[in-house]
């Protein structure tokens, strides 16, 4: 698998004990490769969950980050990010994404690590809601989990049972790639699939099955049933990043 240097800086145990699904940390440095972030920019990291990607972008590129989550209490991050030592830097938000209590161009980008594919395929939401909150020039990135290609005539035999809830929300690259760019309010900068998608989700598939009792009280079995019924190689971690136009 890839190596990615900055992730490798931060204890695995630290991000085992704060990760809700595949580990995020890589996901957000791989989509670092396509953004432009300085000290200074205020930067939104939507559906941060306990907030070690806001760490990460504060510790990494010195933003500010406004860590707005709905499922984690920013009481809960603010103890985090005193812990860490960035509590100077972000700034916790408990909100919705329908109801985000931020101006509009408020922001100099706004990040999105495993979580804008529960409410971004709506058509409307980008551009009446997400590219509104984003100044002019401003960047947006996601990382999402989808798909290698688009399931045309529904999906394979081998997921049908497991083709339920969030699934309906997974995509292609080139479908999210038309869903922001025929918007015409950014240009899509970079939107492809990262590289062994399987050997970076496993590791949380493993640890959901072993853990996923004792954090949330549910079976932890669905991301190692997926990945493994996943005979034909569709499983994708997709990257996007855009700049949104001037005018």
């Amino acid at each position: 698998m890839k190596h990615y240097p900055k992730t490798s800086k931060y204890d695995n145990s630290w991000i085992e004990a704060n990760w809700m699904g595949p580990n995020p940390l890589i996901l957000l440095e791989e989509l670092m490769e396509h953004m432009d972030l300085r000290p200074g920019m205020k930067v939104l990291d939507m559906g941060c969950g306990k907030g070690i990607t806001s760490v990460f972008l504060a510790k990494e590129y010195g933003v500010t980050v406004f860590a707005n989550d709905l499922w984690i209490s920013a009481s809960d991050n603010l103890k985090r990010f005193i812990k860490a030592g960035v509590q100077d830097l972000v700034f916790p938000i408990h909100a919705e994404a329908h109801a985000l209590p931020y101006a509009d161009e408020f922001f100099d980008a706004a990040i999105s690590i495993d979580s804008y594919e529960y409410y971004g395929t709506d058509e409307v939401y980008f551009p009446n809601t997400y590219s509104k909150l984003v100044k002019p020039g401003g960047q947006f990135g996601i990382v999402v989990p989808g798909l290698a290609r688009e399931y045309e005539a529904g999906c394979p035999d081998t997921l049908r049972e497991l083709w339920v809830g969030e699934m309906f929300c997974f995509h292609s690259a080139a479908w999210w790639r038309r869903h922001w760019g025929k918007t015409g309010i950014v240009d899509v900068t970079a939107c492809y699939d990262i590289e062994d998608p399987k050997g970076i989700w496993r590791p949380w598939a493993d640890w959901s099955l072993e853990n996923f009792d004792k954090e949330w009280g549910d079976g932890g079995d669905f991301d190692t049933k997926f990945l493994d019924a996943d005979t034909n190689g569709d499983a994708a971690l997709v990257v996007m990043a855009a700049r949104k136009k001037s005018s």
